[in-house]
């Protein structure tokens, strides 16, 4: 009996549990093959929007340069947050504090929001990694019910009448494995590589700050990139 005879001559539950791995096993790969090529992209345009950015000679050059270079928008909310300095109004406590306060403050919050793009998807990921076998199990679990009381009902005992249905409710645990591994994999995998972003940002924001909180930093004219 093959799993899709499995499947249709299963209950309620067993279907259920089936097509609850298959939805699993479906957004999982949609998230890793997207995430993978979003990442990679990421990483290359940050190099090279990094370089370019450091090359120009003004923000408003830097921002020409971002803006066709910086399709992900990675470094661009950093440098457009730290321009907006001095925009809110003087009462506000968003103008509270120093220069190095306000940008500190503003490139923290514009790192998040980068971060937090960046991340999504993880959740969904760690979720059926974790999850996955165990959905695998029940169903595993409530094929063997059912065939162990279908023995009891068959009359005398014989070893055919429980291989066959063990066997096929075994299917539910590889099934389970077969969604959550791949799941797990890509999890650390990306999140490494989200992390190596992450960390070339925070260096980004770091060295952007410097560069303006300095009494003579490049005053921030001009208009946002």
């Amino acid at each position: 009996m093959g799993i899709w005879q499995t499947l249709v001559m299963g209950d309620t539950i067993s279907r259920s549990v089936a097509l609850g791995l298959l939805a699993m096993s479906v957004a999982s790969w949609v998230v890793i093959l997207w995430k993978a090529w979003l990442l990679r992209r990421a990483m290359a345009d940050l190099r090279l929007a990094t370089a370019a950015f450091w090359q120009a000679s003004d923000l408003d050059q830097a921002g020409q340069r971002l803006a066709a270079l910086d399709p992900q928008r990675l470094l661009t909310p950093l440098v457009q947050a730290a321009r907006g300095i001095g925009q809110a109004g003087s009462n506000t406590l968003a103008a509270a504090g120093d220069r190095a306060q306000q940008l500190t403050r503003v490139l923290r919050d514009a790192l998040h929001g980068v971060l937090h793009r960046l991340q999504f998807g993880q959740v969904l990921l760690a979720t059926v990694g974790s999850t996955a076998p165990f959905v695998g199990l029940l169903g595993t679990v409530w094929g063997i019910y059912h065939a162990l009381t279908g023995i009891g009902l068959d009359g005398p005992f014989r070893i055919e009448q429980v291989s066959g249905p063990v066997g096929e409710a075994l299917i539910m645990t590889a099934a389970g494995l077969a969604v959550a591994i791949p799941a797990v994999l890509a999890y650390n995998v990306l999140g490494r590589q989200i992390a190596r972003i992450e960390a070339d940002l925070e260096g980004f924001a770091l060295d952007l700050r410097e560069l303006l909180a300095h009494p003579g930093a490049e005053p921030l004219t001009g208009p946002a990139p």
